[in-house]
């Protein structure tokens, strides 16, 4: 029989995945918040539906992604969905949420691994932190085989350094001694992938790639590819940012990716920013 992975929330990251799934082992299920989003799920060829429309979790469902971001009332999934994807516990082999980083907090440039107390410093990393830990006791009490995946900054076709510089939209802006790190959307979908056939609930993981830098160094190797002069340099007090991307510049971490690596045994098909953006040129 085929399996079947529901997709609460398709960007960017749930599209990379869907893609890699064999049609003729896999439905898939995407769902978005409008009736255009559903129908371009549809037209790439798999099931849209509009969240609010969707009725319980289908019977054949065998597999879960939850990128849908928590609220000020939690997470919106579990509010709506979590009994249904409770009863459906004997059938459902695999269940992964969607975190981030940012609950780690500040560590003012040092390492963080998957043991690391989470600390968060932002109210959107808090938000995340507490909807971890309604899915973990999702699994610790109804036994929902979920994985949390910690995503770094997200890069890919169409949303990269080189695509900013392009339109004049990138800022060199400058802390001191910011560090980030940043994962390609295409090792998400591995890592996701590398999860799925080595499952391991209630684990968390990190997902990034081996090399944590200033983030002011990815935009000056993009110009550098593009052949261009790099944008001035901001200080960070100076740069007009929106209260989102400012957040971004709470904290500063190296974020390792040992155990994606020797636990799923996952190879990076972008291990780095530099050949991330060779590859996107």
């Amino acid at each position: 029989m085929k399996k079947h992975m529901l997709f609460f929330g398709f960007g960017f990251s749930a599209e990379a995945l869907a893609r890699r799934l064999d049609p003729d082992e896999w439905t898939v299920t995407g769902t978005s918040r409008s009736v255009e989003g559903a129908a371009r799920i549809t037209a790439m060829g798999y099931r849209g539906v509009v969240y609010d429309k969707l009725n319980g979790i289908a019977h054949d469902v065998t597999h879960v992604v939850s990128s849908v971001p928590p609220n000020e009332h939690g997470d919106p999934v579990l509010e709506r969905f979590g009994k249904d994807l409770i009863v459906s516990t004997e059938s459902i082999e695999w269940v992964a949420y969607l975190s981030t980083t940012g609950v780690y907090g500040d560590h003012g440039g040092g390492w963080v691994n998957e043991d690391t107390p989470l600390t968060p410093n932002t109210e959107r990393g808090h938000r995340r932190k507490e909807a971890e830990d309604l899915w973990l006791n999702a699994h610790r009490y109804y036994g929902l085989p979920v994985h949390l995946f910690r995503l770094a900054g997200i890069y890919g076709p169409g949303r990269n350094a080189l695509e900013s510089v392009r339109d004049g939209t990138a800022k060199r802006v400058i802390r001191g001694g910011q560090i980030f790190s940043r994962i390609h959307v295409e090792d998400i979908a591995g890592i996701l992938q590398a999860s799925m056939a080595k499952p391991n609930p209630g684990r968390a993981y990190n997902v990034a790639d081996n090399e944590a830098c200033p983030p002011q160094d990815v935009i000056t190797f993009a110009a550098e590819l593009l052949g261009v002069e790099p944008p001035p340099k901001v200080p960070f007090e100076l740069a007009e940012l929106s209260p989102m991307a400012r957040s971004f510049y709470m904290d500063s971490k190296r974020v390792s990716n040992a155990r994606v690596r020797d636990e799923l045994g996952y190879e990076f098909l972008y291990p780095d920013y530099r050949a991330g953006l060779r590859s996107l040129l």
